[in-house]
């Protein structure tokens, strides 16, 4: 192994085999799409790959001046849990701006407004079978909004809300407590980001070239 690729920044490399042949599975007409691709690998050897095609999300950790982040419980039915998590969207609108959405979100799920943004975290959910990628927030200077409250509906129309100590949050990820991927990679990286007074934040609007230009299942088919 060479010395170059040691020292070498670590950092995912974006490739993307030959597509040989992919068939539509599944559209839901709502967010999701599910395709299957034949993919030439680079030892000639092809082989199939099902994708479930997701436009996208952003999620926001929402600190306060107390150093406790704001909750939202939801029922989430794939899993059968009602699931503590931060304030998140999709990117489900053509052109949508992800920092816009993240300040949408945070005010219509928790009614809360924040003065100041920073990105603590882009990542694949779940690369192994889906696109989705997701950028994750963190809101300081936070303020109860004005006005009236936002009115969800269906699962949203019922979202408890809690500010919860970061370090009692850190402690249940660990114990096993706390589930919601965005939960886990958020309040880690900020509990690592208050280590070093968060000196290693990105600005808010910087670049996200892995975020997705799908609009969602619903948009593609309009």
């Amino acid at each position: 192994m060479s010395e170059d690729f040691i020292s070498a920044p670590l950092a995912d490399e974006q490739v993307r085999h030959p597509v040989l042949e992919s068939t539509l599975q599944f559209r839901s007409e709502r967010v999701i799409d599910v395709r299957t691709d034949v993919v030439r690998l680079p030892s000639g050897d092809s082989t199939q790959r099902d994708v479930v095609v997701h436009p996208g999300a952003v999620g926001i950790i929402a600190l306060d001046d107390q150093e406790r982040v704001l909750f939202i419980q939801q029922y989430r039915h794939a899993v059968g849990h009602l699931c503590w998590e931060p304030p998140a969207g999709l990117l489900d609108q053509p052109g949508e701006d992800p920092l816009e959405t993240a300040r949408r979100e945070l005010f219509e799920e928790a009614h809360v407004h924040a003065d100041r943004w920073d990105v603590l975290v882009d990542a694949f959910t779940s690369p192994g079978m889906t696109d989705e990628a997701v950028r994750i927030y963190l809101a300081r200077d936070v303020r109860d909004a004005e006005g009236e409250r936002h009115a969800g509906e269906h699962e949203e129309s019922d979202m408890p809300t809690r500010w919860v100590p970061l370090d009692d949050a850190v402690t249940a990820i660990l114990q096993g407590r706390l589930h919601n991927p965005m939960a886990v990679m958020g309040l880690l990286a900020l509990a690592a980001s208050r280590a070093d007074g968060f000196s290693r934040l990105r600005d808010a609007r910087s670049p996200w070239p892995q975020m997705s230009q799908w609009p969602g299942s619903r948009a593609a088919t309009a």
